[in-house]
Parts: structure tokens; sequence; C-alpha cells
């Protein structure tokens, strides 16, 4: 019997996107005015589209779903500050496609102030943009940089008219991004919701777990609970990899036998109202460690629990990234993987080559969530609102020079961390993680 699905929490409403637009225009000098494209329908093959997902910035400022989307936020301008342009309505494409919501639509299911068709697109624009001193836009976005080279192209033409192009571009990005970097109680809902829908795919993932599957098997099992409980689907490629495998970071084919007596890694999270979830575990394939095998798993455990019991406001992720440095490589000189000093060891970088990765990346709408990770040249502290990863792993090559029992085990454990005025929220908690409580959870299946 499949189990109720988890109950859905409320979306983000109208009035929080209007605040987060009149959030960034507040920011923005005078005269100013901010152009930014939404995301247009991907062909697969042939006449078949990948599944449409609105691109995070946009999705952020509007809620709009549709594609082939543009918001203008015009501060100042009587007659609305939030303009927006989507898909006419087209009763016979509909027909195969679905309803659109056309202009009246949008203003009345989105809370903005005014919109316009597309077909008037280019008509408005000039319109509309005439007079703005500066335009703010996704610098490294080739399309909009068209279109706002285009506009501006148009009014310059009629100067002498008394047209006014916008006389500078300014990049969008560090002032969006960095309001997108501290999460809303409603954003922290939806996390917290994606963080229990991949919790409880890699529960399933565990439990299905045996000699004789393949690494696509674990992976059905875990998107099958990503839809369950109504996500989208995977916030990114999911990634199954047994034996091996495991030491290819971003290991996707997911095509190779199960065997006993290996581990299997997998790093999978669900999509949830556009949020990510984002989780590692590492576990036997047939339900218990080997020795070698909890050697060293327990070494990277304990890197990630003394990091995630770090993280609190003032931290910063390179101090994270640090502590689980030492603790690894501590662990990797103890096992005889390295051998010195471990100063010596963590100066050389030499345990670079079982370690290739940073600790921590920001999460949200994006899996690599926005934000900048620096601030004038000095890490950036903790505060609260931030979501952040903690995934310290061992990848250990299968050479000649490493220890035979050793080779080829590739460990990684990942858990989502909220920033909390008191310190953290561990949002992926309910996912087993130490020894004890994987080879329990297996042996029930």
């Amino acid at each position: 019997m499949l189990p109720d699905p988890l109950p859905r929490p409320a979306p983000i409403g109208n009035d929080e996107y209007r605040a987060r637009r009149a959030a960034l225009m507040q920011r923005l000098p005078p005269g100013s005015a901010v152009l930014l494209l939404g995301a247009s329908l991907t062909t697969r093959s042939r006449d078949s589209d990948y599944p449409f997902r609105q691109n995070s910035d946009f999705h952020y400022l509007t809620g709009f779903p549709e594609p082939d989307a543009l918001l203008l936020l015009l501060p100042g301008r009587s007659e609305g500050e939030s303009v927006l342009f989507c898909q006419d309505r087209d009763p016979a494409l509909e027909a195969w496609t679905g309803i659109r919501l056309g202009a009246e639509g949008a203003v009345r299911e989105h809370d903005l102030d005014q919109a316009f068709e597309n077909a008037q697109r280019d008509e408005r624009l000039e319109a509309l943009l005439d007079g703005r001193t500066g335009l703010y836009l996704l610098l490294d976005d080739a399309e909009a940089m068209a279109l706002a080279d285009d506009v501006r192209g148009r009014l310059a033409a009629r100067a002498r008219r008394g047209a006014e192009p916008p006389r500078r571009y300014v990049d969008l990005a560090p002032l969006l991004h960095e309001q997108r970097l501290i999460k809303s109680e409603g954003e922290l809902a939806l996390l917290r919701h994606a963080a229990a829908i991949s919790a409880l795919a890699h529960r399933r993932a565990m439990g299905a777990a045996r000699p004789g599957l393949a690494e696509y098997h674990l992976q059905a099992e875990l998107e099958h609970e990503f839809r369950w409980h109504g996500g989208s689907g995977p916030a990114y490629a999911s990634i199954v990899g047994g034996g091996g495998n495991a030491c290819v970071l971003h290991y996707i084919e997911n095509n190779a036998p199960l065997h006993d007596g290996e581990l299997v890694l997998i790093d999978a999270g669900a999509e949830f109202d556009l949020y990510a979830g984002d989780i590692t575990r590492t576990f036997p394939v047939g339900g218990r460690f080997g020795d070698a095998q909890r050697e060293l798993y327990e070494v990277v455990l304990a890197a990630q629990e003394r990091a995630v019991a770090a993280v609190a406001p003032g931290t910063t992720l390179p101090a994270l990234h640090e502590g689980v440095v030492r603790d690894l490589t501590a662990g990797l000189v103890r096992l005889g993987l390295l051998d010195g000093e471990v100063e010596a060891r963590i100066e050389d970088e030499s345990y670079k080559r079982f370690y290739l990765h940073s600790t921590s990346h920001w999460l949200g709408l994006d899996v690599h969530d926005v934000g900048d990770y620096r601030l004038e040249g000095e890490p950036r502290p903790l505060a609260a609102g931030m979501v952040l990863t903690v995934e310290p792993g061992l990848y250990i090559p299968a050479d000649a020079d490493i220890p035979e029992r050793f080779r080829g085990i590739g460990i990684r454990i990942e858990d989502d961390v909220a920033v909390t005025a008191e310190g953290h929220e561990v949002l992926t908690a309910a996912v087993p993680k130490r020894v004890a409580e994987i080879e329990a959870l297996m042996a029930k299946h």
C-alpha cells in the first residue's frame, strides 16, 4: 500500500512577490528600470520540448509560470511600476497546450500592475523605456542584451524628436541575487518540504537496495517518491554510483549493476515549487558495512557532523571547509592513506588527491544557489535566513599505491542546513547517516 502524500505547504503568495519587487526597486537609483526575461521552451528532439521550468530570477519576482514572458520594473511610473509581457491568447494553440493566462489573466492571477501580450512588446517597450537613464538587466543574458540594444537603438534614432534612450546598462545580478540569498519564512517552508520529500526518497532507496539491482533501479525509487509527494521531479540529475562509480563526483550514467560488498553513493534531491532539496548518502548495497568501508565512513561522518554543528551566524564557509579538511586529513593519516604530519599534508594539499571539492554551497531556487561568497574580498559571515549544504567526502582511487582494502571506495555525506538566529536547523535530518541507523533501516526491508 502506497503512503499518503505529504501535505503541501502554502505556496508563496502574491503579497510576497509584490514585496520582493518593491524591495528591489527601492535599491535602484532614480530614473532606473529593470528588464528581465523569463525562460523559453527548449526543444528536446524534433517537435518535442523539455518540460518547462521558469527562470529562477523571473520566478522569484513574479511567480508567473508561462514561457516567453518579460518583466519591466519602472519605479515611480504612475500607470504601474510592474509591467509584464506574456504569450498572446490563441484558442487554436491552447487546445493543444493548455490555457494561457494572457494579459488580463496575468494581472488578475499574479497581482501585476499592468500586462500586455507579446504582440505589443516591441511597440510598447520603446515607450516604456524612453527617458529611463539606467537599465538594469542580467549582463550574461545574450537575449536580454540584444533586446535592450534593439530598443536603445530605436530610441536613439528618434533622439532629435526628444526620445531619450537608456544611457547605460547595469548588471542586475548583484542586487537581485543578494536579495535571493536571505530566504523568507515562505521560502523556508518550501525548502523544508523539498527536503522532506528528498529524505523520504533516500530512505526508500536505502530500503530497496540489494545486490543484483542496477543503479537505475534506485534512481527509479528516488524519482517515484519525488513525484508521489508533489515534486516536479529531480532538482538536478540524480547521481547513483555503485562501487568505483562513487568516486566520479558528477556520475549520472546510473546504468551499472550493484554488487554485494560495495557501497552505493546517492546524491539526489527533489524540486518542489522550484525550490531544491540536495542530499547525499552512502550505504552498503548488501546492508552491512565492511571494515575498511566503515573506517573511511566514520572519518567522513565525524567531519560532516562537526561542520554541521558549527553552522551559526558569524561563521564562514571557508571556516567550515578548513575544519573539514583538517578532520579528513587527520583521518587519512590515521588510516595510512597519507604519511607524515597532518599540518604538513594540509599545507602541501596532498589531501586533495582524496577530497576534491568544497564543503558547502548555497541552496534555494537553484541547487547551487545565487549569492556572493565573499564581501569586499573577505569571507562572508553566515546570517539567519541563509540555506547551505554541508557535504564532505572521500574518494579513494584504485591505484597501485593505495592499500587494497580501500581502493575504489567513494563516500559523501550531505545535509541541507538553514541558518537561524540561534544557530541552525538541519532540514534533512530524517535520513539516517550513522552506521548503526543505516544498517537498521536496511535490515527492515
